[in-house]
């Protein structure tokens, strides 16, 4: 029995001894694949999603590696294996859909829409934008809707006063994917805490130090812009958008927004993002209940196929008809192929070949957040959707933030950084290619103007030359200054991951590298 096994091993052994890393161009042929796809689709207007090219370059991807000597049972089993390490982040997505259902029936979303059109003046058109973009895409969780809704009447006011479409539109995302960046209800802000498997609302946390900072920054140039171009304009869209809520709802008052209060509450105290998110869904269809008259049975189809509403604003239509679980399958099922997809190109080593050079020479924070950043951007670039630049630097890179004593939640950060925001920029990536549709503003022409997407990267990756906002496996943290304070504990991580870089943290100041408190 004992010379049976050894015979059965033995193959499997010469196998794992035979495979090897793909050279660059075998490297380069399943992200080749799918970009050609791609670029076809956005050149040719085919309209189609990534779903299927994702698809079919995993199975390119497997030829590949079993060219280079990996068996199709191992490069499932990381695929899958991947799939699995994302499955709370595919969970929150879906009951996520069920939140946004209930926040619109309770009419919480519309609320938030209403009096922040209340507070609109022309001196300060273009960082109100700014603001209230970012404010409704936390109550969103989507830069997507933002843009459909306020975006397209914020179009259209900015242009009575003569102010250039492009940086309407750059101001109109700047602060909707600032806002998706700091949501918990948003799938890419969930993806990126479960890609680097720490705590969600130990991301959003991270992101404060310099997603916020930059949101400053691009709003001050926008108050610039908006002093030096403002003209007279006319506020029909705003009032006709107004008055839609005001007609649908049966209650409207600003105690509808205590559910997004309840938003800051749970992220203050840390509440588990699962129990967390069901416990808001189920605030938003008591308020449904009390306020809008709703039934029980409605509450149910609402959180299973999202809000429906009619009426005659065509701006209001696009704002009420949204959420519930259903609404999130199309996201999900792009994550799942593209979680298998950055897990079988791991297993082969395909991004390794191409950028592994570039990790080797890591041997600071800098560098990291650099190279993470830049890893981002290239899978944004190359493979057309920002949930592969979140994933992919993810799988590549947590070991090396361990081995710097670094907190995961630095890496959620600056996936976020790097991914997120730089998504919307690129013409045929999913996100640019709807902004533009969206906005009707060519994603080149909008670009220069996205303030808070250009500033955010460069921000993150200057203040950490310095050693400013890193966060380290303890929960210490460095201010945008480089120094060093307590944090509130350490963030969310693997256990094996955690004890990893506590012990890297504690040899790294034992021999100076870092600052000790």
């Amino acid at each position: 029995m004992s010379e049976k096994n050894e015979t059965v091993r033995l193959p499997n052994k010469e196998k794992n001894k035979t495979a090897r890393l793909p050279n660059k161009v075998e490297a380069l042929i399943p992200i080749v694949f799918l970009l050609a796809i791609m670029i076809t689709n956005y050149a040719l207007e085919w309209g189609q999603d990534p779903h299927i090219p994702v698809t079919l370059a995993c199975a390119v991807a497997m030829i590949i590696g079993k060219i280079c000597g990996y068996n199709y049972k191992e490069m499932l089993a990381a695929g899958l294996e991947a799939v699995n390490q994302s499955l709370e982040a595919i969970i929150i997505i879906l009951i996520v859909g069920c939140l946004i259902g209930s926040f619109t029936a309770c009419g919480t979303i519309p609320a938030v829409v209403y009096y922040g059109l209340k507070l609109l003046k022309p001196a300060i058109f273009l960082p109100f934008v700014a603001i209230l973009c970012a404010v409704v895409g936390i109550a969103l969780g989507s830069a997507w809707t933002v843009s459909a809704t306020l975006g397209i009447a914020f179009m259209a006011i900015g242009t009575t006063m003569g102010l250039n479409p492009a940086l309407i539109a750059g101001a109109i995302l700047s602060g909707a994917c600032c806002g998706d960046k700091f949501s918990p209800l948003s799938d890419s802000t969930n993806l990126a805490a479960g890609s680097a498997q720490t705590g969600l609302f130990d991301h959003v946390g991270a992101m404060v130090t310099t997603t916020f900072p930059s949101l400053v920054i691009a709003t001050c140039i926008f108050a610039f812009f908006s002093l030096s171009n403002v003209q007279n304009y006319d506020p029909t869209l705003a009032n006709e958008l107004s008055a839609a809520i005001i007609d649908h709802y049966a209650y409207m008052s600003p105690i509808l927004l205590i559910p997004i209060l309840l938003i800051i509450v749970v992220a203050v105290i840390k509440m588990p993002a699962i129990p967390s998110v069901l416990l808001l869904s189920l605030v938003g269809c008591i308020f449904a209940l009390i306020f809008q008259g709703a039934g029980f049975s409605d509450c149910i189809t609402m959180l299973h196929y999202g809000y429906a509403a009619e009426s005659g604003n065509a701006l209001f239509t696009q704002l009420a008809n949204r959420g519930g679980m259903d609404s999130m399958l199309w996201t999900n099922n792009l994550v799942i192929v593209a979680v298998a997809f950055g897990g079988i190109l791991q297993k082969i080593g395909a991004v390794e070949s191409l950028l592994g050079g570039l990790i080797k020479k890591v041997k600071n924070p800098f560098q990291l957040v650099v190279v993470t950043i830049l890893t981002s951007m290239f899978c944004i670039l190359t493979m057309c959707d920002q949930y592969l630049g979140l994933i992919i630097p993810a799988s590549m890179y947590k070991e090396n933030y361990d081995e710097m004593g670094l907190g995961r939640d630095m890496l959620s950060r600056t996936l976020e950084d790097g991914g997120t925001l730089w998504s919307p920029l690129v013409p045929w990536s999913s996100c640019g290619a709807y902004h533009a549709a969206t906005l009707g503003v060519p994603t080149l022409s909008y670009l220069p103007y996205c303030f808070m997407n250009i500033i955010n990267p460069i921000y993150a990756i200057v203040t950490v030359s310095w050693g400013g906002n890193i966060l380290y496996a303890d929960g210490s943290k460095t201010n945008m200054f480089g120094k060093l304070k307590k944090g509130h504990g350490p963030a969310e991580a693997p256990e094996e991951a955690h004890e990893k870089a506590m012990k890297a943290l504690a040899e790294r100041r034992t021999a100076g590298i870092y600052k000790s408190l």
